[in-house]
């Protein structure tokens, strides 16, 4: 199948959507998975408005089978690796929400000094940092959703276009009307890091679980490393 289109739109809007993109076996394969881990894994985040594995695919690698199959190879330009996975499951009637901004800090595997990446932190064992625009420019997250999302069940709302402004501060945007995208189950929403994002708190009694892959088509400098290098092939 032909993602020519939605390249294009993720690259003008900073966001799109492809519907049907996994089968409903697929998704099925996915939420088993994910239910089996969650219920034998101890050392995930979890409480009552949020359940969420770092390095999803190192702690459960039987999805990566799943997820890279040869539709997600083909929407994805070449060249390009995954950088980072997460699953959250956002459970109905959370008061968890998130304010906008944009994803600017990446995972690396250790600490360097290294110039052009500034801001260094260590949460949740891992080591963060802003890296130069280009790295940010050139990455493409993908959001493979697990449930039905839209308003009342914590979608995301973004800023559409904002990514071309390169790293801001929300207090600088001028425009700062969002849109909700909606995305069916076995959907996906492709998102550039720097397009300014939010998520409400869930209003009704509906799960919001979304496996979130970071790629980039990028190494770092040298001697900094990605955390959760991963090629499609």
């Amino acid at each position: 199948m032909n993602y020519e289109k939605n390249i294009e739109e993720l690259t003008k809007q900073g966001f799109s959507i492809v519907d049907d993109f996994y089968s409903d076996e697929e998704i099925n394969k996915m939420s088993n998975i994910l239910s089996a881990a969650s219920e034998e894994g101890s050392s995930f985040m979890r409480n009552k408005d949020l359940f969420a594995i770092r390095q999803v695919l190192k702690e459960i690698p039987e999805l990566q089978e799943v997820l890279f199959n040869e539709q997600l190879r083909s929407l994805l330009p070449e060249g390009y690796f995954l950088t980072k996975s997460i699953y959250f499951d956002k459970p109905g009637k959370s008061n968890w929400f998130v304010s906008l901004h944009q994803d600017i800090s990446i995972s690396v595997d250790e600490r360097y000094d290294v110039a052009g990446y500034t801001n260094w932190t260590f949460k949740r064992g891992q080591h963060g940092v802003i890296p130069p625009e280009e790295i940010l420019e050139n990455s493409i997250t993908i959001r493979v959703h697990l449930d039905d999302t839209d308003d009342k069940n914590g979608a995301l709302s973004v800023i559409p276009k904002s990514h071309v402004l390169g790293v801001k501060r929300i207090e600088e945007l001028e425009e700062k009307g969002t849109i909700t995208c909606v995305v069916k189950r076995g959907g996906v929403m492709l998102m550039k890091p720097l397009t300014f994002h939010s998520s409400k708190k869930s209003i009704e009694d509906r799960n919001r679980r979304v496996i979130h892959l970071e790629f980039s088509n990028k190494e770092l400098k040298k001697p900094l490393c990605w955390l959760e290098k991963v090629s499609l092939n």
